[in-house]
């Protein structure tokens, strides 16, 4: 008798948990995500670029997602947003209700310092990418160098860094090492508006950076000569003759050692949930993430903050990051002398 009652305690409890099972399984993406919060981590402190456009996705991602949620920011900076990458896979629930967007010259990193940045980006779930992150290579206009053939003739041009492995510390590497400008970078300045500062007084000659923080009075007055670009492709107000670095290249291997250390401005603005988000809700997020890039309200929005949207869908960015990891040895190997790692 008693054998009998364990033995219906057991397909009892095997009946219960089938059918709940079913029920979570029967769920629908919309249903799940009804009155929940969807938490988009930054990587970095508020205020910043990535803050900035986390901010703008969250004022309008949740009318085009399933259920309607709330979109809210949560800051967590730390190890060069590494601990926020770090959080999505042994911290975060893994349900969609939290993605992340971090600093994608981790990608680059993850190859070249493996020891430091232990993470291989092609499990996470891609959702996709606001823009990439358009770079961009100038002299102040006092220097009279317009060109990159002048560039590459001076005795020697001068640029400032605010550390080792920085952007634009990277690509002024690439300028001396692969593209044979001579180079001297002054470390020691805090941030990008004291370079500007120097600049500015003639202590600096130029520097490299990003397109969209360029002050608008230097472009508006010809303050500067942009001589080259490291970005593939063009904004709608960038010079359209701007020549491209890439172009420039013949040889294989240097060509993956260039495309290596830009993969971190080609994905730029990304955002990934954990490797174990359902397929279902990772599709639901893709097709809201992709609708609200053509959003005419988050277009209008972004453009009052001087925002660029050149956006990739989660498949595109998937597709990049995997061709980041075909990278040749060789090449691997030499992105990280250039990068100073």
């Amino acid at each position: 008798m008693a054998r009998l009652r364990r033995l219906f305690l057991k397909c009892a409890g095997v009946i219960a948990a089938t059918a709940a099972s079913s029920a979570v399984s029967a769920q629908s993406v919309a249903e799940f995500y009804r009155g929940k919060t969807v938490r988009v981590i930054v990587g970095f402190s508020s205020g910043g670029g990535y803050d900035q456009y986390a901010r703008l996705l969250v004022r309008h991602m949740g009318r085009h997602t399933p259920g309607a949620p709330t979109y809210i920011v949560q800051n967590m900076p730390g190890a060069a947003s590494l601990k926020s990458v770090a959080y999505l896979e042994q911290g975060a629930p893994s349900d969609g209700t939290v993605i992340a967007t971090f600093n994608p010259g981790l990608l680059s990193q993850s190859l070249t310092i493996p020891e430091k940045v232990n993470v291989d980006f092609r499990r996470f779930a891609w959702i996709g990418n606001i823009s990439e992150d358009f770079r961009v290579c100038f002299t102040w206009h006092a220097k009279n160098m317009k060109t990159f053939d002048q560039v590459k003739g001076a005795k020697q041009i001068i640029f400032g860094t605010t550390g080792v492995g920085t952007s634009a510390y990277i690509e002024g590497r690439m300028l001396d090492e692969i593209f044979g400008v001579n180079l001297k970078q002054v470390q020691g300045y805090p941030g990008s508006a004291d370079k500007r500062i120097a600049i500015e007084r003639g202590e600096l000659d130029g520097d490299c950076g990003s397109w969209t923080s360029l002050p608008d009075d230097w472009l508006r007055d010809n303050k500067i000569n942009l001589f080259v670009r490291f970005s593939k492709n063009l904004t709608s107000d960038m010079p359209k003759d701007l020549l491209y670095a890439g172009s420039l290249l013949t040889d294989a291997e240097t060509k993956a050692t260039y495309d290596l250390l830009m993969s971190g401005a080609e994905v730029g603005r990304p955002y990934m949930g954990p490797s174990a988000l359902p397929a279902d809700r990772l599709a639901a997020l893709r097709t809201a993430f992709n609708a609200t890039m053509k959003d005419a309200e988050f277009l209008s929005d972004a453009k009052k903050q001087r925002l660029e949207v050149n956006p990739q869908t989660g498949e595109e960015v998937a597709e990049t990051i995997a061709q980041i990891y075909r990278t040749p040895p060789a090449a691997i190997k030499r992105a990280r002398v250039i990068s100073g790692e």
